[in-house]
């Protein structure tokens, strides 16, 4: 069970991994060593999926991102809508998917070095699957807000 100095931990690690114990120990009232065993116990716990590096935008802004809105056929069976889940997660392109409510079933978030590399990569997993009815692209212009955060209260 996570108590609130493992959230506070996680809140901060969020936004900055690269800190040592000794600077989050200014944020979270426990000692530096009680702190890195905290982080240990929540990596190897499973509380922590991953660590990853955020790239700034001054190598990401000349790139061609699109948010694809997917629509399956009415009557798609599973085994369709699975195989088309199988291929958005291996494409690097793909950075995002979400399974959605309303009119289209799905949302995607393509990056891609150029819009010959878009469109490749929209044909191969979406024009040619019989599962997908259609598909809605709308093109990123600029980031607005980008802050995959999520804020845990402290209980």
């Amino acid at each position: 069970m996570l108590d609130r100095f493992d959230l506070l931990l996680l809140n901060q690690i969020q936004r900055d991994d690269s800190q040592t114990a000794e600077q989050l120990a200014s944020g979270v009232p426990l000692s530096p060593s009680a702190i890195a065993r905290r982080l240990r116990r929540l990596r190897s716990g499973g509380w922590v999926a991953r660590t990853i590096a955020l790239l700034s935008p001054r190598l990401t802004q000349d790139r061609l991102r699109a948010l694809v809105l997917i629509q399956l056929n009415e009557h798609a069976d599973l085994a369709g809508k699975a195989a088309l889940e199988r291929r958005l997660l291996g494409c690097d392109s793909v950075q995002f998917c979400y399974e959605i409510a309303g009119p289209n079933d799905l949302v995607a978030l393509f990056d891609c070095s150029s819009m010959a590399d878009f469109n490749a990569c929209a044909d191969e997993i979406l024009a040619s699957s019989p599962t997908v009815r259609r598909y809605e692209t709308h093109f990123v212009k600029r980031e607005v807000k980008f802050a995959p955060f999520v804020e845990l209260a402290a209980r």
